[in-house]
């Protein structure tokens, strides 16, 4: 068989995942089936297979299967967007029960014609004196008061790490991140020309001294790191950890993005609050709030306010009048501080229950956060168990999400508690207990 033929094989069965004939989860014929019933050679059966597994809309191993990957359809249609699938652990969008009632009476009157009209006018990256003097005292903690002079804003949290990766890291300029890091820089940071250097972890976050190794070997120009409830693991770094990888970057002169998104979750300052003028502090209120009504907040030092602003008029990162005005009003009236303290109560009920129902298994967890880390029993591959938890209708994240080197991610998933309803994760997490425990005889077999 040519190789066009063989590849044409390989689109139709793309086709089929593309137009949903074919679901993530379900599972492939053996290779041999697959060449019996296509009227092929077994060895073109197996180059077609393999050619799915290069574009990763396969997973599988000897012995267990050949599925549809989890993600198959996402990265046909929009990466990065939830798929639907009933109970969803791959996302955390925290939604209360009760919380559309209280976003709905903070804003109650914005429809009217006048505050209507405001809302609806073009905004600017700064916003407005009081929109800053709010957010402001709204992201303020015990040991960190950013002034309304420093703050910039963007449409969602997303945009306000690009905005400022953008402003800081010149294109092919290279960037520290956490080995296991928030997926969303990877592609920012190639569509920006940046090159992503992971830098090694331990049980307290990110290693001073493999910052200092990675600068010796090629100059960093900036560091990206989650200090507090660190997303895929959960951790938030100690006093003495944060003090050690501040010296280090002070004595390296580099620059800090300080991703905050998650730290509402927790007690700790941001770095900022040590070291006010080499932190780019980003955080916005889609968690806070809702994915739905966000808005991003940029805390940089004053000398670079000026280039973070540039950064996000030049990207088309800035948020919307409207956005602004429904900030203001919850910020204004308490309803986002209300919202953040239930959801640190809402988090801490979900995490009881993972542990509840995860005992007995590997997990890196913390009481403070809406995620945790499984680490799989040696018979599954975590490619493979996203898969099968798709067949359940569960979705879930491999570690190859947070990787940023190819090939070297744990055998792990991340669970995201905060989607499904605690029904819902209830039933989530004793299927996938259930499937901790099968056995490699449990599986259809392939070649």
């Amino acid at each position: 068989m040519s190789k066009s033929e063989y590849l044409k094989l390989a689109d139709e069965i793309a086709a089929d995942i593309s137009d949903g004939r074919l679901m993530p989860g379900d599972r492939l014929p053996p290779q041999r089936n697959f060449a019996y019933e296509r009227g092929i050679a077994a060895s073109t059966a197996s180059r077609v297979y393999t050619e799915l597994l290069r574009r990763g809309l396969v997973v599988g191993e000897t012995g267990r299967g050949t599925f549809i990957s989890g993600n198959a359809r996402r990265g046909v249609a929009a990466p990065g967007e939830p798929s639907g699938i009933r109970i969803d652990l791959e996302f955390n969008y925290p939604l209360l029960p009760d919380q559309t009632a209280l976003i709905a009476r903070s804003l109650d009157g914005l429809e009217q014609p006048a505050a209507l009209d405001m809302a609806l006018r073009q905004a600017t990256s700064i916003g407005t004196p009081a929109l800053r003097t709010l957010a402001s005292s709204f992201l303020s903690r015990d040991a960190w008061s950013p002034t309304p002079e420093q703050l910039v804003f963007t449409g969602n949290g997303r945009q306000s790490l690009a905005a400022a990766l953008a402003a800081i890291v010149p294109t092919g300029g290279r960037c520290g991140v956490e080995a296991l890091t928030y997926p969303f820089i990877k592609g920012v940071a190639a569509r920006l020309g940046i090159t992503l250097v992971p830098l090694a972890m331990d049980e307290g976050g990110l290693r001073p001294d493999s910052v200092q190794k990675a600068h010796h070997e090629a100059h960093l120009s900036a560091l990206y790191v989650q200090p507090a409830v660190q997303n895929p693991l959960n951790m938030t770094m100690s006093a003495a950890r944060r003090a050690d990888l501040l010296h280090v970057a002070e004595k390296l002169d580099l620059p800090i993005i300080e991703d905050n998104v998650y730290g509402f979750l927790d007690d700790e300052p941001p770095l900022a609050a040590l070291a006010p003028a080499r932190c780019i502090v980003i955080d916005s209120l889609s968690k806070k709030v809702a994915p739905g009504l966000s808005l991003g907040f940029i805390v940089p030092p004053q000398r670079l306010r000026e280039t973070i602003m540039a950064s996000v008029r030049s990207g088309g990162w800035t948020a919307s009048g409207f956005a602004f005005a429904a900030a203001q009003r919850l910020m204004g009236d308490g309803t986002a501080a209300e919202l953040s303290r239930l959801k640190r109560l809402d988090a801490r009920a979900r995490q009881k229950l993972a542990a509840e129902r995860l005992s007995g298994f590997e997990i890196q967890t913390n009481e403070k956060c809406y995620h945790l880390w499984l680490t799989l029993p040696a018979h599954w591959r975590s490619q493979t168990f996203v898969a099968v938890a798709a067949r359940r209708d569960i979705a879930l994240s491999p570690s190859t999400t947070f990787a940023v080197t190819p090939g070297h991610a744990p055998n792990a998933v991340r669970l995201a508690l905060a989607s499904p309803s605690m029904d819902q994760l209830d039933s989530g997490l004793a299927t996938l207990a259930a499937m901790l425990v099968m056995r490699e005889d449990d599986f259809d077999s392939t070649e």
